[in-house]
């Protein structure tokens, strides 16, 4: 059966841009198109009848499908379920060695849509464990494979990776160029696809971190219009949560409580708790950017600790957390315990994309300043300076150019007091 029915049908309905609940819609729930998809179930009939009808090919491809399998074909597929079962259990360093495997075998085998799509899972393997350069290489050539031209949806997963590993990397110029692209490709596919919501939320984070708040928050405006009465709870979550970011970014605070709470009720850590720690992350985050200090603030950082100690998350997560936290004890007045909070983020700061890194810079030079350690602080504060320029977030540029103004205009009031 080539590379084996669930395969050829998980390909056929990511080359379509559709999700396992799109394809099943009103009649198939999505754990069981994930059954036919990782082969724990066979189809009967009438179900290759109606998703031939729902994929517009012809049922006798479908049952082609199903034929006895070589050898290389069920190596294949085995090495494609051991992958899913290592991802499933978060160990994406063998998750990613056995999608490699399963992509060697499938280009031997002449199978090019399963190359491209285990390729796909070894990159997404590699962005888990924080090994962005790495997963980039690997998407870049995936990008510009005829497969990613020929299909709207391949293409828009390429570039929308992309975008996601240029904006953790701090390249948001970049980032924001890609998932323009990948927007733009949306075009092609049907009205509320998760992958139009995937490419509009990377096209929104790449915008925002920019300082392009506006931009941002038209795109936030297309993305609530893709959503209906019938659109899965945890997609309508995701969408809101983005939402509020950008709401909270613009100052609009009532307008990022409301899209923020509606994402806390409709997301759940029994559903996908490393989802639940990242939307709890953001809030927090965006909550302590915007000066909102107060008890919900303290929730979110605190489930965020929990969620991390749970699903573990690579060094990138831990350290984002931790910066978290010490925004928290920069903004409550606890500016000793921030100093060496910051000062040990610092230290690790080479594992952060370069706008975040900039913001651990400024942070540390304001709690410096706040403690009397002036000179110091302009160490980092012009540390930030440059990290925000390389970056292209000129909005936090003049952030840090204002605070190093301040301590400087302090001290040369200083001097002259003395002089006089």
């Amino acid at each position: 059966m080539g590379n084996g029915f669930g395969e050829k049908l998980r390909a056929e309905r990511l080359e379509r841009g559709l999700t396992q609940a799109e394809l099943g819609k009103d009649l198939y729930s999505p754990s069981y198109i994930s059954l036919l998809e990782t082969g724990r179930r066979e189809p009967t009939a009438d179900v290759i009848e109606e998703l031939a009808r729902r994929l517009e090919l012809a049922p006798k491809a479908l049952e082609a499908w199903s034929q006895p399998i070589s050898v290389s074909d069920a190596e294949y597929v085995l090495a494609g379920l051991y992958a899913r079962q290592a991802w499933d259990l978060r160990d994406y360093a063998l998750a990613a060695e056995h999608a490699a495997n399963a992509a060697r075998i499938a280009l031997d085998g002449k199978n090019t849509s399963a190359w491209w799509n285990m390729t796909y899972m070894q990159a997404e393997c590699l962005m888990k464990q924080g090994q962005l350069k790495e997963c980039q290489k690997i998407m870049e050539h995936l990008s510009e494979h005829p497969m990613a031209t020929e299909s709207a949806g391949l293409g828009v997963r390429a570039r929308q990776m992309l975008a996601a590993l240029c904006h953790g990397q701090g390249q948001l110029s970049t980032a924001v160029e890609h998932a323009e692209k990948a927007v733009e490709l949306c075009a092609q596919l049907p009205k509320g696809s998760t992958l139009i919501i995937g490419a509009l939320r990377a096209l929104i984070g790449a915008l925002a971190e920019s300082g392009r708040l506006d931009e941002a928050w038209k795109y936030c405006q297309d993305m609530n219009e893709q959503m209906d009465e019938h659109s899965m709870s945890q997609l309508a979550g995701e969408v809101a949560w983005v939402i509020g970011n950008v709401a909270f970014m613009r100052h609009d605070y009532p307008e990022g409580i409301k899209h923020h709470e509606r994402a806390a009720k409709l997301l759940s850590p029994a559903n996908d708790i490393e989802l639940w720690a990242r939307f709890n992350k953001a809030s927090a985050a965006v909550r302590l950017s915007s000066g909102i200090v107060e008890p919900e603030t303290l929730s979110a950082i605190e489930r965020a600790e929990l969620a991390l100690s749970i699903v573990g998350g690579n060094k990138t997560d831990q350290l984002e957390v931790a910066f978290i936290r010490a925004r928290w004890l920069y903004l409550t007045g606890d500016i000793v315990a921030a100093v060496q909070k910051l000062r040990d983020i610092h230290a690790e700061r080479a594992d952060l994309a370069r706008h975040t890194a900039g913001e651990v810079s400024l942070l540390l030079g304001k709690s410096l300043k706040a403690a009397g350690e002036a000179d110091e602080a302009l160490v980092h504060l012009e540390e930030a300076q440059k990290e925000f320029s390389a970056a292209g977030a000129q909005d936090r540029v003049q952030q840090a150019l204002d605070a190093v103004l301040e301590i400087r205009l302090a001290q040369r009031r200083a001097a002259a007091a003395e002089a006089s």
